[in-house]
């Protein structure tokens, strides 16, 4: 294999672990419906493998400078539809409250709707350090309450951080993208 080969196979490793987790989506679905109302150390691991995976790719693409306009596209949506996945089945089993699943689902819906207006009309969308920290906090608050038993406060504190980091990334870039579209 040539060197310019190994390269383009070795740029795709990102865009698969990207792929791996959304294979992932249906696996962790199963295991937390099969669950003790929301509790299993299994569907937490598939969680937290699917949390390291989001570390892993993004920073394999940028150190091999390997990333894509798929990559840009797929990776932040895997996130959403894994951690929304989560959210609405422990807000099922009755581990989540109701204004988390529906201040997820809204700052999703308002992402996924926004992306499309702003990206028509030049911006590009940037990840930034805030928006990292609450989706890590986020992976890290459900893995901690799908292992812990229902009426453990402290993982709720670790998820309400990083949704509070979330919607503070998230108003950075409705800001910075209403400065381009008017700027325009």
């Amino acid at each position: 294999m040539t060197e310019q080969a190994l390269r383009r196979s070795q740029a795709q490793i990102p865009n698969a672990l990207t792929v791996f987790r959304i294979l992932l989506i249906p696996v962790f679905v199963i295991l937390v419906l099969r669950s003790d109302q929301g509790w299993t150390i299994a569907g937490a691991i598939v969680f937290a493998v699917a949390g390291a995976t989001d570390q892993v790719d993004g920073w394999l693409a940028r150190r091999w400078h390997a990333e894509s306009r798929f990559g840009q596209l797929a990776d932040p949506l895997a996130d959403r539809l894994m951690i929304d996945a989560a959210v609405i089945l422990l807000w099922h089993a009755g581990r989540l409250p109701l204004i988390a699943l529906a201040v997820i689902l809204g700052r999703d819906l308002l992402l996924l709707g926004g992306y499309r207006f702003v990206m028509e009309r030049g911006y590009d969308f940037k990840v930034n350090q805030i928006g990292k920290a609450g989706t890590w906090l986020l992976y890290a608050g459900i893995a901690f309450i799908l292992i812990t038993k229902q009426g453990t406060d402290w993982p709720l504190y670790v998820f309400w951080s990083g949704l509070a980091l979330a919607l503070t990334a998230g108003l950075l870039y409705v800001v910075r993208a209403l400065r381009v579209v008017i700027a325009r």
